[in-house]
């Protein structure tokens, strides 16, 4: 149907005034808006489909200038909605295309901190992510300062990532396949001069063999090694060293003095040196980019799990709508199959939800009506209808993505300090260089040549920059696919040292959703209006125990506020209540706690103490066995909690563990992590995330287990969204693994530098000799590190005397 277009004949948009573009289309002059529209519909009728003007039902859109600038649309906020996260800054995390090495990182980071407004950069080249505060700058200025070194800026979350990675991938194929190719057929005719370089064979076969072998060489030279002057052009451009300075030069110079010495028909030639070198290093640079894909897959498989539409049910039935189009406290039906799109509250049918992605346990999680369900993860049973609660930023998944984009930004203070020793070493390199070519130039101008070349060759200092980097990538990948996702880059240092573990009980020792055993009732109200009132100020409390409460009917609260390690206080008809702790509740009710006992949940009320609750919490399964394999790991064990004392010692005793204390507030748990640190001891805290806040911050390393908001927003180094202790055990052994295989990288990397570069300044390393030490100690540090690709969970020591079932553990307390 031929859409009735006023205005611009191709894209409707008004006509400037004056004299108009016009355009002859079927033999009708018609008027157009710009020269643009005027090329496309020229195009349009020349292609025989004008056509389209009589049968299309819109304009069409606006052809956008080739001098458009690329960066403009990033300026507009409907473009920009939810990659941008404000505060006191503006962030933004960014995936840079053609990263390689850490000369790459510094020299971005660098740029963009001379840019005003531009206050934080934090770059990691082992995974090419950058994450970017600023203020009072355009997002596009940032970009365009960032395309004008010669790399491609994507904004995470309105780049493809995944086809980044496949153009990435392909076009580092392609040169290395061009650079394998030659370096082959190089060698093959390479080995008739080995030896006594040809003797006896003919000026004119020796003539043409090198000539071929030149012939060969261009390619390889010209095409496959452009990453590599391209990485030198942007570092000196910069005034800076990179290791791809030195590649550089001695890739030219070798490949310029044998075409010169081919053409002469005199002097040595290096073909076989420089298709070797390229190849080799193509190779190496090749397994550094799977491994830094690898290490990134986690981060992006949990960002696209969320679908981009969803079955919203209305008064007129069902709607598919894009999830921009939700809001908090629609309701959506989820097929079999299909991902939740946010998180939300089950109504309706139970069901079962596949977390496997998100917490590393294969077994799909019963879902009953009033239990959460998580954005992106699977509704594997049947039909499950949701109400929703968070969308976009706000939801569990968001906040999980953006601690693991977090630490992928983030470079170890050991990585810091190798980049820095990498970039000195390239200055010392030239200088070597120089040195070598004048002492032999003194001693046997016939090897200075060839003695330089080596030396600028067999120097590497990108072992050295690779040694910590790809470690950890490689270890927070494996771990993130057993379910511990990494959120700080020096996480798994301090994890490697801990010698002390620090473990809440509620929730995280036990499955932290207690059950009411008993109600002592003493006053005016009934059992049933005193847990009336208990439900309805613990229903926003966020505490393990409110789940305790979330059974019964709730009487409306209002203006309620949370005393962590204490209690809750609100308004419920007029009057104020308390429960929580029996000092908390006590001072409240003006009588003294040891009227009506210490243990338990207590209700009050100003001048009145209405109830006790005696609640009841089961030890997660694997406990004592994630215990023990902690303990078989050199690590003290202690229960610090808020919990009553004599619950917190059963416990304990069925765990095997002798160190406990309760009636803990968050101010004495900080105490006690600060007491073992000035001992000496290095602590790791592993709590629930909730209450556990101060000391988790205070802790060398710390540890939230569980799942739900508080998960995500916690503050901890380390989060295992699950109910899988004994993780943590193989966590700490990984991190201890990672720790072992940093020191060989850069043993070896610091090693090889030492012996190498001196024997090569000495003549004796041949230049194809170089080219092999040095691409093979690249690929040694990656490979070293790529063992780390797998997580094993150490056997934890049965301790005796296991009881057949895990008891109950009466009494509880905040």
């Amino acid at each position: 149907m031929n859409a009735q277009v006023s205005g611009c004949f191709h894209c409707g948009l008004p006509v400037p005034a004056g004299a108009p573009v016009r355009v002859t289309i079927e033999g009708i002059e018609r008027e157009v808006c710009c020269h643009g529209c005027e090329a496309a519909a020229l195009v349009i009728d020349a292609a025989g489909l004008a056509d389209y003007y009589a049968w299309r039902t819109v304009s069409a859109p606006r052809p956008v200038p080739k001098s458009a600038d690329p960066w403009a649309a990033f300026d507009r906020d409907s473009f920009t909605r939810g990659l941008l996260r404000t505060g006191s800054a503006t962030t933004v995390n960014l995936l840079l295309e053609g990263v390689r090495c850490s000369a790459c990182g510094w020299l971005i980071e660098q740029r963009l901190l001379q840019l005003p407004g531009v206050t934080s950069v934090m770059l990691n080249p082992a995974t090419a992510r950058a994450r970017v505060e600023f203020n009072g700058i355009a997002l596009s200025s940032i970009l365009r300062a960032i395309a004008t070194l010669g790399y491609r800026p994507h904004v995470l979350g309105a780049a493809d990532t995944l086809e980044v990675a496949t153009r990435e991938r392909r076009q580092a194929l392609k040169r290395l396949g061009v650079a394998g190719f030659g370096m082959m057929q190089v060698m093959m005719i390479a080995v008739a001069f080995y030896g006594a370089d040809g003797a006896g064979m003919s000026p004119v076969i020796r003539d043409y063999l090198r000539l071929i072998s030149l012939l060969i060489t261009v390619p390889v030279a010209l095409y496959a090694g452009v990453p590599f002057y391209a990485g030198a052009a942007r570092a000196l451009a910069a005034r800076q060293l990179s290791m791809d300075v030195p590649v550089t030069l001695g890739v030219l110079l070798a490949f310029a003095a044998s075409a010169v010495n081919t053409l002469r028909g005199t002097g040595q030639v290096y073909f076989d040196s420089v298709t070797m070198f390229l190849f080799l290093l193509l190779l190496g640079r090749y397994l550094e980019m799977i491994a830094r894909h690898r290490a990134t897959s986690t981060a992006e498989a949990l960002a696209r799990l969320m679908p981009q539409f969803a079955r919203k049910l209305t008064a007129q039935g069902e709607l598919e709508l894009p999830l921009a189009a939700l809001a908090t406290g629609d309701t959506v039906r989820v097929a079999v199959g299909e991902a939740f799109p946010a998180d939300g509250t089950l109504i309706g049918a139970a069901t079962l939800a596949d977390e496997s992605l998100l917490t590393g346990e294969s077994v799909p999680v019963v879902k009953r009506p009033g239990d959460a369900v998580i954005g992106g993860t699977v509704n594997v049973l049947g039909p499950a209808v949701v109400t929703l609660t968070s969308l976009g930023d706000s939801t569990v998944l968001a906040g999980i993505v953006r601690l693991l984009e977090r630490a992928s930004t983030e470079r170890p203070a050991r990585a810091r300090l190798a980049d820095r020793m990498a970039a000195q070493f390239v200055a010392v390199v030239l200088l070597a260089a120089v040195a070598t070519a004048l002492a032999w130039l003194y001693l046997d101008p016939t090897r200075a040549f060839a003695a330089t070349l080596a030396v600028l060759v067999v120097s590497c200092p990108c072992a050295l920059s690779l040694a910590t980097p790809v470690a950890v990538t490689a270890a927070m990948a494996a771990l993130a696919r057993r379910g511990v996702l990494v959120t700080r880059a020096d996480a798994l240092e301090a994890l490697a040292v801990a010698d002390v573990a620090l473990i809440d009980k509620t929730g995280t020792l036990t499955v932290g959703r207690p059950q009411l055993s008993s109600v002592a009732v003493r006053g005016p109200c009934t059992a049933t209006e005193c847990l009336a009132l208990a439900a309805g100020l613990e229903r926003s409390s966020g505490h393990p125990f409110a789940h305790a409460f979330e059974v019964f009917a709730a009487a409306p609260a209002t203006d309620l506020a949370v005393t962590a390690g204490a209690g809750v206080e609100g308004l419920t008809g007029g009057t104020r209540y308390r429960i929580g702790h029996a000092a908390f509740v006590a001072a409240l009710a003006g009588l003294r706690p040891a009227e009506f006992g210490e243990d338990g949940v207590h209700l009050g009320r100003p001048g009145q103490w209405l109830a006790r609750f005696e609640l009841e919490d089961r030890p997660r399964a694997g406990a004592r066995a994630a215990v023990s394999a902690l303990r078989d790991a050199g690590l003290a064990i202690e229960i610090v909690s808020g919990d009553h004392a004599a619950p917190v010692a059963a416990l304990a005793n069925l765990l095997g563990i002798e160190r406990h204390a309760g009636r803990l507030t968050p101010a004495d748990k900080l105490a006690r992590v600060r007491a073992l640190q000035l001992s000496g001891a290095r602590v790791v805290v592993i709590g629930d995330g909730i209450n556990d806040a101060p000391c988790l911050r205070a802790a060398d390393v710390s540890i939230a287990i569980g799942s739900g908001s508080a998960l995500a927003q916690a503050n901890a180094d380390l989060i295992i969204p699950g109910n899988d202790l004994g993780i943590i055990a193989a966590a700490v052994m990984t991190a201890r693994r990672t720790r072992t295989i940093i020191r060989q990288n850069l043993l070896w990397a610091g090693g090889y530098n030492l012996v190498s570069l001196p024997l090569a300044a000495c003549g004796l390393v041949p230049p194809w000799l170089a080219a092999v030490g040095m691409s093979a100690s690249s690929l040694l540090v990656v490979a070293n590190a790529l063992r780390l690709s797998r997580v094993t969970t150490p056997a934890a020591t049965a301790a005796p005397n296991t009881p057949p079932c895990q008891p109950k553990l009466a009494g509880a307390a905040r």
